[in-house]
Protein backbone atom coordinates (compact mmCIF):
# COMPACT_ATOMS: atom_id res chain seq x y z
CA UNK A 1 0.00 0.00 0.00
CA UNK A 2 1.23 3.50 -0.85
CA UNK A 3 0.61 6.37 1.79
CA UNK A 4 0.05 9.99 0.24
CA UNK A 5 -0.70 13.04 1.94
CA UNK A 6 -3.76 13.08 -0.01
CA UNK A 7 -5.85 11.81 -2.74
CA UNK A 8 -7.83 13.26 -5.55
CA UNK A 9 -10.13 11.11 -7.53
CA UNK A 10 -11.04 12.93 -10.63
CA UNK A 11 -9.05 15.09 -13.01
CA UNK A 12 -11.74 17.12 -14.09
CA UNK A 13 -12.18 20.79 -13.49
CA UNK A 14 -11.71 20.96 -9.71
CA UNK A 15 -9.17 17.85 -8.99
CA UNK A 16 -5.97 18.87 -10.74
CA UNK A 17 -6.23 22.83 -9.30
CA UNK A 18 -6.54 21.53 -6.05
CA UNK A 19 -4.01 18.85 -6.40
CA UNK A 20 -1.60 22.08 -7.13
CA UNK A 21 -2.41 23.98 -4.53
CA UNK A 22 -1.76 20.90 -2.21
CA UNK A 23 1.86 19.79 -3.70
CA UNK A 24 2.82 23.34 -3.25
CA UNK A 25 2.01 23.73 0.45
CA UNK A 26 4.56 20.09 0.10
CA UNK A 27 2.25 17.77 0.14
CA UNK A 28 2.45 14.23 -1.39
CA UNK A 29 -0.71 13.84 -4.11
CA UNK A 30 -1.89 10.94 -5.63
CA UNK A 31 -4.25 11.67 -8.26
CA UNK A 32 -6.37 9.28 -9.98
CA UNK A 33 -8.15 9.60 -13.41
CA UNK A 34 -10.05 6.60 -15.08
CA UNK A 35 -9.74 7.50 -19.07
CA UNK A 36 -9.52 11.49 -19.87
CA UNK A 37 -7.89 14.06 -18.18
CA UNK A 38 -9.95 17.28 -17.83
CA UNK A 39 -12.99 15.79 -17.32
CA UNK A 40 -16.35 16.43 -19.02
CA UNK A 41 -15.98 20.58 -19.69
CA UNK A 42 -12.74 19.21 -21.75
CA UNK A 43 -13.81 16.04 -23.50
CA UNK A 44 -17.20 15.62 -23.76
CA UNK A 45 -18.77 19.52 -22.51
CA UNK A 46 -17.83 23.04 -22.87
CA UNK A 47 -15.08 22.60 -25.13
CA UNK A 48 -15.73 20.85 -27.63
CA UNK A 49 -19.29 21.70 -27.97
CA UNK A 50 -18.26 25.46 -28.08
CA UNK A 51 -15.91 24.92 -30.34
CA UNK A 52 -18.30 23.04 -32.81
CA UNK A 53 -20.74 26.03 -32.07
CA UNK A 54 -18.02 28.53 -33.17
CA UNK A 55 -18.13 26.51 -36.93
CA UNK A 56 -22.13 26.41 -36.78
CA UNK A 57 -22.05 30.52 -36.34
CA UNK A 58 -19.68 30.69 -39.20
CA UNK A 59 -22.14 28.70 -41.47
CA UNK A 60 -24.68 30.37 -40.50
CA UNK A 61 -22.99 33.67 -41.30
CA UNK A 62 -21.80 32.73 -44.73
CA UNK A 63 -25.44 31.76 -45.17
CA UNK A 64 -26.34 35.63 -43.77
CA UNK A 65 -23.78 37.16 -46.28
CA UNK A 66 -26.05 39.02 -48.46
CA UNK A 67 -27.41 40.53 -45.82
CA UNK A 68 -24.53 42.16 -45.01
CA UNK A 69 -23.97 43.30 -48.32
CA UNK A 70 -21.00 40.46 -48.96
CA UNK A 71 -21.02 38.66 -52.10
CA UNK A 72 -19.66 35.40 -52.64
CA UNK A 73 -20.70 34.44 -55.68
CA UNK A 74 -21.92 31.18 -57.35
CA UNK A 75 -20.18 29.59 -54.22
CA UNK A 76 -22.46 26.76 -52.35
CA UNK A 77 -23.04 26.84 -48.49
CA UNK A 78 -21.14 23.50 -47.64
CA UNK A 79 -20.52 21.96 -43.88
CA UNK A 80 -17.42 19.52 -43.64
CA UNK A 81 -17.87 17.50 -41.04
CA UNK A 82 -14.44 16.24 -40.77
CA UNK A 83 -12.74 19.37 -40.54
CA UNK A 84 -15.15 20.85 -38.13
CA UNK A 85 -14.22 17.49 -35.81
CA UNK A 86 -10.52 18.10 -36.57
CA UNK A 87 -10.74 21.23 -35.38
CA UNK A 88 -13.03 20.65 -32.35
CA UNK A 89 -10.05 18.09 -31.62
CA UNK A 90 -7.01 19.99 -31.92
CA UNK A 91 -8.54 22.21 -29.08
CA UNK A 92 -9.82 19.48 -27.05
CA UNK A 93 -6.89 17.83 -27.21
CA UNK A 94 -4.34 20.81 -26.49
CA UNK A 95 -6.36 21.38 -23.08
CA UNK A 96 -6.36 17.42 -22.01
CA UNK A 97 -2.54 17.47 -22.67
CA UNK A 98 -2.02 20.61 -20.64
CA UNK A 99 -3.59 19.28 -17.76
CA UNK A 100 -2.01 15.78 -17.90
CA UNK A 101 0.97 16.90 -18.29
CA UNK A 102 0.67 20.01 -15.46
CA UNK A 103 0.25 16.56 -13.29
CA UNK A 104 2.75 14.50 -14.62
CA UNK A 105 5.64 16.94 -14.50
CA UNK A 106 4.45 18.04 -10.86
CA UNK A 107 7.12 16.10 -8.67
CA UNK A 108 4.93 15.72 -5.85
CA UNK A 109 2.34 13.94 -7.61
CA UNK A 110 1.62 10.68 -8.66
CA UNK A 111 -0.68 9.91 -11.32
CA UNK A 112 -2.98 6.63 -11.30
CA UNK A 113 -4.80 5.73 -14.04
CA UNK A 114 -7.74 3.69 -13.57
CA UNK A 115 -11.00 3.42 -11.54
CA UNK A 116 -10.92 4.43 -8.09
CA UNK A 117 -12.95 2.33 -5.58
CA UNK A 118 -12.82 2.49 -2.04
CA UNK A 119 -12.10 -0.77 -0.05
CA UNK A 120 -11.89 0.59 3.52
CA UNK A 121 -12.04 4.24 4.84
CA UNK A 122 -9.30 6.49 4.06
CA UNK A 123 -8.03 3.49 1.18
CA UNK A 124 -8.39 3.01 -2.53
CA UNK A 125 -7.91 0.39 -4.38
CA UNK A 126 -6.68 1.51 -8.75
CA UNK A 127 -6.18 -1.54 -10.41
CA UNK A 128 -3.80 -4.04 -8.57
CA UNK A 129 -2.63 -1.33 -6.31
CA UNK A 130 -4.00 0.06 -2.90
CA UNK A 131 -3.17 4.03 -2.01
CA UNK A 132 -4.15 5.69 1.23
CA UNK A 133 -4.46 9.04 2.97
CA UNK A 134 -6.25 11.01 5.76
CA UNK A 135 -7.44 13.26 3.13
CA UNK A 136 -9.46 12.45 -0.03
CA UNK A 137 -10.81 14.62 -2.32
CA UNK A 138 -13.70 12.99 -4.73
CA UNK A 139 -14.19 14.49 -8.11
CA UNK A 140 -15.57 12.10 -10.06
CA UNK A 141 -18.22 14.06 -12.39
CA UNK A 142 -21.45 13.05 -13.63
CA UNK A 143 -22.40 11.08 -17.42
CA UNK A 144 -25.94 11.57 -19.53
CA UNK A 145 -28.56 9.49 -17.75
CA UNK A 146 -30.45 6.76 -20.00
CA UNK A 147 -34.35 8.23 -20.09
CA UNK A 148 -36.73 4.96 -19.15
CA UNK A 149 -38.81 5.27 -22.24
CA UNK A 150 -41.00 3.37 -23.91
CA UNK A 151 -38.46 1.57 -26.64
CA UNK A 152 -35.46 3.36 -25.68
CA UNK A 153 -33.21 0.05 -25.99
CA UNK A 154 -35.13 -1.20 -28.94
CA UNK A 155 -33.46 1.81 -31.52
CA UNK A 156 -30.07 3.30 -31.84
CA UNK A 157 -29.69 6.65 -29.97
CA UNK A 158 -27.06 9.43 -28.63
CA UNK A 159 -26.61 10.96 -25.49
CA UNK A 160 -24.04 14.28 -25.49
CA UNK A 161 -21.41 12.33 -25.05
CA UNK A 162 -21.51 9.52 -28.36
CA UNK A 163 -23.02 12.44 -30.45
CA UNK A 164 -19.59 14.01 -30.44
CA UNK A 165 -17.86 10.73 -31.39
CA UNK A 166 -20.31 10.81 -34.25
CA UNK A 167 -18.37 12.19 -37.89
CA UNK A 168 -21.17 12.08 -39.91
CA UNK A 169 -23.79 14.82 -40.09
CA UNK A 170 -27.97 13.40 -39.46
CA UNK A 171 -30.33 13.99 -42.27
CA UNK A 172 -33.05 14.66 -39.41
CA UNK A 173 -31.57 14.39 -35.68
CA UNK A 174 -34.36 14.25 -33.24
CA UNK A 175 -33.79 15.70 -30.15
CA UNK A 176 -35.84 14.46 -26.94
CA UNK A 177 -34.84 17.23 -24.57
CA UNK A 178 -35.15 20.71 -24.66
CA UNK A 179 -33.45 22.42 -22.34
CA UNK A 180 -29.53 23.19 -22.20
CA UNK A 181 -27.88 20.55 -23.96
CA UNK A 182 -30.66 19.80 -26.29
CA UNK A 183 -31.01 23.39 -27.57
CA UNK A 184 -27.65 24.01 -28.10
CA UNK A 185 -26.75 20.70 -29.93
CA UNK A 186 -30.48 21.33 -32.03
CA UNK A 187 -29.11 24.54 -33.11
CA UNK A 188 -25.94 23.49 -33.88
CA UNK A 189 -26.86 20.69 -36.23
CA UNK A 190 -29.38 22.77 -37.92
CA UNK A 191 -27.03 25.13 -38.50
CA UNK A 192 -24.76 22.35 -40.23
CA UNK A 193 -27.39 21.60 -42.47
CA UNK A 194 -29.51 18.91 -40.61
CA UNK A 195 -33.51 19.01 -40.52
CA UNK A 196 -34.11 19.30 -36.49
CA UNK A 197 -36.93 18.29 -34.54
CA UNK A 198 -36.47 19.16 -30.49
CA UNK A 199 -39.54 17.25 -28.53
CA UNK A 200 -39.67 18.10 -24.79
CA UNK A 201 -42.36 16.69 -22.54
CA UNK A 202 -42.84 19.78 -20.73
CA UNK A 203 -45.24 22.97 -22.13
CA UNK A 204 -42.60 24.71 -22.65
CA UNK A 205 -39.00 24.95 -23.75
CA UNK A 206 -36.04 25.14 -20.62
CA UNK A 207 -39.28 25.13 -18.15
CA UNK A 208 -37.49 26.47 -15.09
CA UNK A 209 -36.85 29.75 -16.69
CA UNK A 210 -39.41 33.04 -17.30
CA UNK A 211 -41.89 31.95 -19.92
CA UNK A 212 -40.98 35.30 -21.62
CA UNK A 213 -37.74 33.51 -21.90
CA UNK A 214 -38.79 30.33 -23.02
CA UNK A 215 -41.25 31.28 -25.81
CA UNK A 216 -38.30 33.90 -27.26
CA UNK A 217 -35.91 30.68 -26.93
CA UNK A 218 -38.07 29.21 -28.60
CA UNK A 219 -38.55 32.00 -31.66
CA UNK A 220 -35.18 32.08 -32.44
CA UNK A 221 -34.91 28.26 -32.95
CA UNK A 222 -38.14 28.37 -35.20
CA UNK A 223 -36.53 31.13 -36.97
CA UNK A 224 -34.16 28.98 -38.14
CA UNK A 225 -36.33 26.22 -39.49
CA UNK A 226 -36.33 23.99 -35.85
CA UNK A 227 -39.19 22.16 -35.08
CA UNK A 228 -40.44 22.41 -31.69
CA UNK A 229 -42.87 20.05 -29.98
CA UNK A 230 -43.87 20.79 -26.70
CA UNK A 231 -46.41 18.87 -24.15
CA UNK A 232 -45.02 15.86 -25.69
CA UNK A 233 -47.01 13.66 -22.87
CA UNK A 234 -45.62 10.03 -23.89
CA UNK A 235 -42.31 9.93 -25.82
CA UNK A 236 -41.38 6.53 -26.81
CA UNK A 237 -39.38 4.98 -29.62
CA UNK A 238 -39.54 2.53 -31.91
CA UNK A 239 -37.55 1.57 -34.99
CA UNK A 240 -38.64 2.61 -38.69
CA UNK A 241 -37.30 1.93 -42.18
CA UNK A 242 -36.42 5.63 -42.11
CA UNK A 243 -34.52 5.46 -39.07
CA UNK A 244 -36.23 6.13 -35.84
CA UNK A 245 -39.85 6.92 -34.79
CA UNK A 246 -39.98 9.13 -31.94
CA UNK A 247 -44.20 9.04 -30.90
CA UNK A 248 -44.73 11.76 -28.68
CA UNK A 249 -48.58 12.30 -28.06
CA UNK A 250 -48.52 15.65 -28.12
CA UNK A 251 -52.16 16.96 -28.30
CA UNK A 252 -51.30 18.80 -32.00
CA UNK A 253 -50.95 16.95 -34.56
CA UNK A 254 -49.15 14.88 -36.01
CA UNK A 255 -48.04 12.84 -33.25
CA UNK A 256 -44.80 10.80 -34.48
CA UNK A 257 -41.66 12.73 -35.35
CA UNK A 258 -39.56 10.18 -38.24
CA UNK A 259 -35.77 11.07 -37.73
CA UNK A 260 -32.27 9.88 -39.03
CA UNK A 261 -30.38 10.05 -35.65
CA UNK A 262 -32.10 10.43 -32.08
CA UNK A 263 -29.96 12.49 -28.80
CA UNK A 264 -31.31 11.43 -25.44
CA UNK A 265 -30.59 15.03 -24.09
CA UNK A 266 -33.22 14.48 -20.58
CA UNK A 267 -30.23 14.90 -17.83
CA UNK A 268 -27.29 13.80 -15.94
CA UNK A 269 -26.21 11.31 -13.12
CA UNK A 270 -23.29 11.17 -11.01
CA UNK A 271 -20.31 8.97 -10.98
CA UNK A 272 -20.47 7.47 -8.04
CA UNK A 273 -22.23 4.23 -8.34
CA UNK A 274 -18.97 2.16 -8.37
CA UNK A 275 -17.11 3.92 -6.14
CA UNK A 276 -17.59 1.62 -3.19
CA UNK A 277 -18.72 4.69 -0.79
CA UNK A 278 -20.47 2.18 1.20
CA UNK A 279 -17.13 0.81 2.41
CA UNK A 280 -16.11 3.96 3.55
CA UNK A 281 -19.57 4.83 5.52
CA UNK A 282 -19.85 8.14 2.94
CA UNK A 283 -23.37 8.68 2.61
CA UNK A 284 -25.54 10.11 -0.74
CA UNK A 285 -29.01 11.08 -1.31
CA UNK A 286 -31.37 9.21 -3.07
CA UNK A 287 -30.15 10.53 -6.61
CA UNK A 288 -26.57 9.22 -5.86
CA UNK A 289 -24.88 12.54 -5.14
CA UNK A 290 -22.68 12.59 -2.16
CA UNK A 291 -24.06 14.53 0.81
CA UNK A 292 -21.75 17.53 1.79
CA UNK A 293 -22.11 20.54 4.29
CA UNK A 294 -21.40 24.53 3.15
CA UNK A 295 -17.68 23.63 2.91
CA UNK A 296 -17.77 20.64 0.58
CA UNK A 297 -16.98 18.34 3.60
CA UNK A 298 -18.99 14.72 3.64
CA UNK A 299 -19.88 12.96 7.12
CA UNK A 300 -16.46 11.06 6.81
CA UNK A 301 -13.67 13.33 8.32
CA UNK A 302 -11.51 14.58 5.97
CA UNK A 303 -13.18 13.67 2.76
CA UNK A 304 -14.70 16.23 0.52
CA UNK A 305 -16.46 15.62 -2.51
CA UNK A 306 -15.99 18.04 -5.36
CA UNK A 307 -17.61 19.40 -8.75
CA UNK A 308 -20.62 17.99 -9.99
CA UNK A 309 -20.67 14.92 -8.13
CA UNK A 310 -21.77 16.40 -4.93
CA UNK A 311 -25.17 17.98 -6.42
CA UNK A 312 -24.64 21.45 -5.38
CA UNK A 313 -23.87 22.41 -9.12
CA UNK A 314 -23.81 21.06 -12.50
CA UNK A 315 -21.36 23.68 -14.80
CA UNK A 316 -18.04 23.82 -14.78
CA UNK A 317 -17.40 27.69 -12.78
CA UNK A 318 -19.15 25.85 -9.84
CA UNK A 319 -16.60 22.45 -9.91
CA UNK A 320 -13.97 25.39 -10.05
CA UNK A 321 -15.37 27.28 -7.42
CA UNK A 322 -15.33 24.68 -5.09
CA UNK A 323 -11.98 24.33 -5.44
CA UNK A 324 -10.94 27.55 -4.61
CA UNK A 325 -13.73 26.93 -1.25
CA UNK A 326 -11.69 24.01 0.04
CA UNK A 327 -8.49 25.26 -1.06
CA UNK A 328 -8.84 28.69 1.14
CA UNK A 329 -10.63 26.48 4.20
CA UNK A 330 -7.48 23.96 4.27
CA UNK A 331 -4.56 26.05 2.89
CA UNK A 332 -5.12 30.11 3.31
CA UNK A 333 -7.60 29.58 6.93
CA UNK A 334 -10.58 31.05 5.21
CA UNK A 335 -14.53 30.45 5.79
CA UNK A 336 -15.60 30.11 2.11
CA UNK A 337 -19.26 28.18 1.65
CA UNK A 338 -21.04 27.26 -1.19
CA UNK A 339 -24.37 29.34 -0.01
CA UNK A 340 -22.29 31.98 -0.61
CA UNK A 341 -22.05 31.95 -4.44
CA UNK A 342 -24.47 33.59 -6.89
CA UNK A 343 -26.53 30.88 -9.33
CA UNK A 344 -25.30 31.86 -12.58
CA UNK A 345 -25.13 30.61 -15.76
CA UNK A 346 -25.67 30.71 -19.76
CA UNK A 347 -27.23 29.02 -22.23
CA UNK A 348 -25.39 29.22 -25.55
CA UNK A 349 -27.95 28.87 -27.75
CA UNK A 350 -27.16 31.84 -30.67
CA UNK A 351 -27.57 33.91 -29.40
CA UNK A 352 -26.81 33.01 -25.65
CA UNK A 353 -28.89 33.63 -22.41
CA UNK A 354 -27.02 34.95 -19.69
CA UNK A 355 -28.87 34.46 -16.21
CA UNK A 356 -27.92 34.87 -12.54
CA UNK A 357 -29.75 35.11 -9.54
CA UNK A 358 -33.86 34.70 -9.43
CA UNK A 359 -36.22 34.44 -11.86
CA UNK A 360 -39.19 36.52 -11.90
CA UNK A 361 -41.08 33.58 -11.01
CA UNK A 362 -39.02 33.32 -8.03
CA UNK A 363 -39.17 37.05 -7.35
CA UNK A 364 -43.11 37.01 -7.42
CA UNK A 365 -43.11 33.83 -4.79
CA UNK A 366 -40.89 35.87 -2.73
CA UNK A 367 -43.85 38.13 -1.96
CA UNK A 368 -41.26 40.97 -1.57
CA UNK A 369 -41.71 44.08 -3.23
CA UNK A 370 -39.52 44.39 -6.53
CA UNK A 371 -39.13 46.75 -9.39
CA UNK A 372 -38.11 45.34 -13.04
CA UNK A 373 -36.53 46.68 -15.70
CA UNK A 374 -36.43 44.99 -19.61
CA UNK A 375 -35.29 46.41 -23.44
CA UNK A 376 -35.94 44.20 -26.33
CA UNK A 377 -32.42 43.44 -27.96
CA UNK A 378 -33.85 45.45 -31.09
CA UNK A 379 -33.13 48.67 -29.01
CA UNK A 380 -29.32 47.96 -28.39
CA UNK A 381 -27.58 49.20 -30.88
CA UNK A 382 -24.03 47.34 -31.21
CA UNK A 383 -26.88 44.80 -31.59
CA UNK A 384 -28.57 46.12 -34.38
CA UNK A 385 -25.26 47.22 -36.37
CA UNK A 386 -24.60 43.01 -35.99
CA UNK A 387 -27.38 42.33 -37.55
CA UNK A 388 -28.07 40.10 -34.61
CA UNK A 389 -30.56 42.03 -32.64
CA UNK A 390 -33.48 39.07 -31.43
CA UNK A 391 -33.88 38.51 -27.94
CA UNK A 392 -33.80 40.99 -24.91
CA UNK A 393 -32.74 41.78 -21.49
CA UNK A 394 -34.41 41.88 -18.09
CA UNK A 395 -32.77 42.98 -14.57
CA UNK A 396 -34.85 42.50 -11.44
CA UNK A 397 -34.25 44.45 -8.48
CA UNK A 398 -35.42 44.74 -4.33
CA UNK A 399 -37.22 47.88 -4.17
CA UNK A 400 -36.67 48.22 -0.52
CA UNK A 401 -32.56 47.30 -0.47
CA UNK A 402 -32.06 48.25 -4.27
CA UNK A 403 -30.05 45.57 -4.86
CA UNK A 404 -30.45 43.55 -8.08
CA UNK A 405 -31.75 40.56 -6.96
CA UNK A 406 -31.86 38.56 -10.97
CA UNK A 407 -31.36 39.17 -14.74
CA UNK A 408 -32.11 37.19 -17.62
CA UNK A 409 -30.17 38.72 -20.75
CA UNK A 410 -30.98 36.39 -24.03
CA UNK A 411 -28.80 38.74 -26.86
CA UNK A 412 -25.83 39.30 -28.71
CA UNK A 413 -22.95 38.87 -26.32
CA UNK A 414 -25.13 39.06 -23.11
CA UNK A 415 -23.31 35.71 -22.04
CA UNK A 416 -20.17 38.49 -21.07
CA UNK A 417 -22.40 41.32 -20.23
CA UNK A 418 -24.44 39.55 -17.50
CA UNK A 419 -20.93 40.04 -15.53
CA UNK A 420 -21.42 43.68 -15.35
CA UNK A 421 -24.51 42.97 -12.77
CA UNK A 422 -22.93 39.69 -11.16
CA UNK A 423 -20.15 41.76 -10.04
CA UNK A 424 -22.50 44.44 -8.38
CA UNK A 425 -24.30 41.44 -6.51
CA UNK A 426 -21.62 39.77 -5.27
CA UNK A 427 -20.70 43.22 -3.64
CA UNK A 428 -24.04 44.29 -2.19
CA UNK A 429 -23.97 47.25 -4.14
CA UNK A 430 -27.27 48.88 -5.17
CA UNK A 431 -28.10 49.02 -8.68
CA UNK A 432 -27.49 52.37 -8.85
CA UNK A 433 -23.72 51.82 -8.95
CA UNK A 434 -24.23 50.23 -12.37
CA UNK A 435 -26.76 53.53 -13.41
CA UNK A 436 -24.12 55.91 -12.33
CA UNK A 437 -21.53 54.09 -14.10
CA UNK A 438 -20.26 55.21 -17.68
CA UNK A 439 -20.08 52.60 -19.99
CA UNK A 440 -18.10 52.30 -23.41
CA UNK A 441 -20.05 52.64 -26.49
CA UNK A 442 -21.27 50.95 -28.79
CA UNK A 443 -21.39 47.77 -26.28
CA UNK A 444 -24.36 45.79 -25.20
CA UNK A 445 -23.34 46.36 -21.51
CA UNK A 446 -23.95 50.49 -22.33
CA UNK A 447 -27.42 49.58 -22.45
CA UNK A 448 -27.27 47.94 -18.82
CA UNK A 449 -28.18 51.17 -17.32
CA UNK A 450 -30.35 52.04 -19.17
CA UNK A 451 -32.56 49.52 -18.08
CA UNK A 452 -31.98 49.91 -14.59
CA UNK A 453 -33.03 54.11 -15.75
CA UNK A 454 -36.36 52.72 -16.51
CA UNK A 455 -37.94 50.64 -13.70
CA UNK A 456 -40.96 49.99 -12.59
CA UNK A 457 -42.73 48.29 -9.96
CA UNK A 458 -42.93 44.15 -10.23
CA UNK A 459 -46.77 44.24 -10.24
Amino acid sequence: MKTFDAIVVGAGQAGPSLAGRLTAAGMSVAVVERKLFGGTCINTGCTPTKTMIASAYAAQIARRAAEYGVTLGNVSIGVDMSTVIARREAVVSASRNSVESSLRNNPRCTVFIGTATFTAPYTLRVGDEEITAKQIFLNVGGRATAPDLPGVHDVPSFNNSSLLAFTGLPKHLVVVGGSYIGIEFGQMYRRFGSEVTIVERMPRLVMHEDEDVSAAIRDILEREGITVRTDAECIHLAPHADGVLVGTNCPEPPPDVIGSHVLLAVGRIPNTDDLGLDRAGIAVDKRGFITVDDQLRTNVEGVYAIGDCNGRGAFTHTAYNDYEIVAANLLDHGSRRVSDRILCYALYSDPPLGRIGMTEAQVRASGRPALFGTRPMTRVGRAVEKGESLGFMKILVDAETKQILGASLLGVGCDEAVHSLLDVMYARAPYTTVTNAVHIHPTVSELLPTVLEDLKPLQ
